[in-house]
């Protein structure tokens, strides 16, 4: 039987994701706490989240899913949006920059990986170190464009929710919290039965190549096209 192949990943690369989320999970919920507690809501700072410890913000149940069937969590932020001078839009701010902070955390990413490629940092190293760089910065760039997208999906408990409940009319929100269980349902379908993520979510997760190519169109103006090997 070949275990590798019902993980959603192959086994090689697990080390490699495990990092990349670890990395990306804290930058993304240490982003939620540094904004709520900038806009007045101390919950995140007494819950031990405004810290870039990982210990603070894994949870290993949600990653131990995503290393296996690819979708998974971290610890939630929890905040408290009545202690904002503006609840709603300070509200918005707070959800979407988690999503935001691993787009940019992609293509600090990217940028580096380039920078590497031109000075040839990596030309004195083995084979073997060079190729767990390429596949370790490969990753940094590719999943965390995925969780940018992931998070923006406006179905609970996602980022995408939290932001079109402050974004519809209070009545609207509060008639959609009434559907917030079978709306996760909803998702757990949308992901997990090929017909119905063939329709709904795989269309959205197309936008990582679009994605991508914008960014590298930007840091090849920085960089030598001809020395780039991905």
């Amino acid at each position: 039987m070949d275990f590798g192949s019902f993980l959603a990943y192959k086994v090689e690369e697990l080390p490699f994701v495990f990092v990349v989320l670890l990395i990306g999970f804290t930058i993304h919920e240490f982003a939620h706490a540094f904004f709520a507690n900038k806009f007045g809501d101390n919950t995140p700072r007494s819950m031990g989240r405004l810290t870039l410890n990982p210990r603070s913000h894994i949870d290993w149940l949600g990653m131990i899913f995503f290393l296996v069937i690819g979708i998974g969590w971290a610890k939630p932020v929890l905040v408290n949006r009545a202690n904002f001078k503006s609840p709603r839009i300070m509200g918005i701010i707070v959800s979407f920059v988690g999503p935001l902070s691993n787009l940019i955390l992609g293509f600090i990413s990217l940028l580096v990986f380039y920078a590497l490629l031109q000075y040839q940092v990596l030309d004195g190293m083995s084979f073997g170190v060079q190729s767990a760089v390429k596949l370790f910065f490969q990753l940094m760039i590719t999943q965390n464009i995925f969780l940018f997208i992931l998070n923006l999906i406006p179905f609970p408990p996602l980022d995408g929710y939290r932001i079109l409940e402050d974004l519809l009319p209070r009545p609207w929100a509060e008639k959609l919290r009434s559907y917030q269980q079978w709306l996760f349902f909803a998702v757990l379908l949308m992901f997990f039965i090929p017909p119905i993520r063939a329709v709904t979510i795989d269309p959205i997760f197309s936008l990582q190549g679009p994605i991508f190519a914008f960014f590298n169109a930007i840091a090849l103006q920085f960089f030598d096209s001809s020395i780039i090997r991905m």
